[in-house]
């Protein structure tokens, strides 16, 4: 294990990948390290995702923790939601199976996680798994992608008359954007969970 690895976890993005009959993964924006001996991390995956049934199956899921150089296509290709009707890794070169059997991703990742489940709590639309990390890997020394670099960088823009019509306020901390005139005083932030003060109007 390399811990250095775990040092790429901060407010961004992932592909999480699972193994059942089949691969499949999606993209996350919670990846949490909460304990150090052992080494446990927590994520949250929706409900609605296929990647989340084959972990609550097999107890066993990979991280690849993304990397600046992430093109938008390959955001597009995995997506926020999984299913059943495409698999998402066919014809990809980019990717290598870790010590357990699941997939991870050799560019655009700059770390992976292996992780075996020891806890899960289902929320409303979400479970919080806990896994033991089993192996840690550092892939290359390229920044992470935080979710601001990705709305500035990476995201297609859209057209400026759009753009300054547009309402909303931006956490500072991870680059999250609230849509809406007014940001309620009890807003905390999807991502990094910080509450209003850590925003300003776009």
């Amino acid at each position: 294990m390399d811990k250095s690895a775990l040092f790429h976890l901060e407010y961004g993005l992932y592909l999480l990948s699972a193994r059942d009959k089949k691969d499949n993964a999606c993209i996350i924006n919670t990846v949490m390290q909460v304990t150090d001996n052992p080494v446990q991390i927590c994520v949250a995956v929706n409900h609605a995702n296929l990647t989340h049934d084959m972990i609550a199956d097999t107890k066993k899921f990979n991280v690849s923790v993304l990397s600046q150089s992430a093109p938008f296509s390959l955001y597009s290709d995995f997506g926020y939601v999984s299913g059943r009707e495409k698999d998402k890794f066919d014809g990809r070169n980019d990717v290598a199976r870790a010590e357990n059997g699941i997939y991870y991703l050799t560019e655009h990742a700059n770390a992976y996680l292996s992780a075996k489940v020891k806890n899960a709590v289902s929320l409303e639309t979400h479970t919080l798994f806990l896994g033991e990390v089993t192996e840690a890997i550092s892939i290359s020394d390229n920044p992470s992608v935080t979710y601001n670099y990705y709305q500035k960088n990476i995201k297609p823009q859209k057209n400026k008359l759009e753009d300054t019509t547009k309402k909303g306020y931006i956490c500072e901390v991870c680059g999250y954007i609230y849509e809406g005139e007014h940001l309620p005083e009890d807003y905390i932030c999807p991502v990094c969970k910080h509450g209003v003060d850590a925003f300003r109007p776009l």
